[in-house]
């Protein structure tokens, strides 16, 4: 119990001090994270809508496929991107590896498949009942995908946030691309693993307490959205 009360204890004096390894740590988690999450979604939505909106053969295996995608091991992840940026690796010579950069870019391959499949159902289920209604009115196709857009637009937001969270409280990947390294590549997640295994609980629930206030700000903004939106999110 004593054990518990100090961890908490030194956890909140260290938020209110406003440590500077403690923010440093869960500024370069939101650094990384925001920007895995705007690259992987620029290049996945688009693509996603426009496979979305269009029948194509072999749509239901694709649609399955993908499905299967958005649930895949981050230390899979990891240890690919540590395989691409190694020195013997193709973009070894760019001496990536065990930076912020690749931590981004690694976390980015993540979340793509999750980014991708939400947007991609969406558009299947939502999108195609737009379309074809834009259509029957006579719609052209520019003005079609205009409504289409306009119409998910909330729908993607909301999956935007969700992408967000599973890349800022992901460890396997950027433990491995990122080496954990103090001042440089720890991020929230690995900072928690490292310091409960060296017995600094109030360090460590520090850490937990920002990341969990993270999370709930990321529930209380999708929970702003319409629950239509919110329900073709999850």
């Amino acid at each position: 119990m004593d054990t518990f009360t100090q961890g908490f204890s030194s956890a909140f004096t260290l938020i209110a001090r406003f440590d500077p390894e403690l923010y440093g740590i869960a500024g370069l988690s939101l650094c990384v994270s925001c920007s895995a999450t705007i690259l992987a979604t620029a290049v996945t939505v688009p693509l996603a809508v426009f496979l979305g909106l269009h029948r194509f053969r072999g749509e239901e295996t694709f649609s399955r496929l993908t499905g299967a995608l958005m649930s895949i091991p981050s230390v899979a992840v990891g240890l690919f991107a540590a395989m691409l940026f190694s020195r013997r690796g193709p973009f070894g010579g760019f001496n990536l590896l065990y930076t912020p950069a690749a931590m981004a870019i690694a976390q980015a391959l993540l979340v793509s498949p999750l980014s991708f499949g939400l947007a991609y159902q969406l558009s299947r289920q939502r999108g195609r009942e737009n379309s074809e209604a834009a259509r029957t009115l006579g719609a052209s196709r520019l003005q079609t995908l205009r409504l289409v857009l306009r119409e998910l637009r909330p729908a993607l937001a909301a999956n935007l946030f969700i992408v967000f969270a599973r890349a800022i409280s992901e460890v396997g990947t950027v433990m491995i691309v990122g080496g954990n390294i103090r001042y440089q590549t720890r991020v929230l997640t690995t900072a928690i693993a490292t310091s409960a295994s060296m017995g600094d609980t109030g360090f460590a629930v520090a850490l937990g307490l920002i990341l969990v206030t993270l999370a709930l700000a990321l529930s209380s903004a999708v929970s702003f959205f319409p629950k239509r939106d919110r329900e073709a999110a999850g």
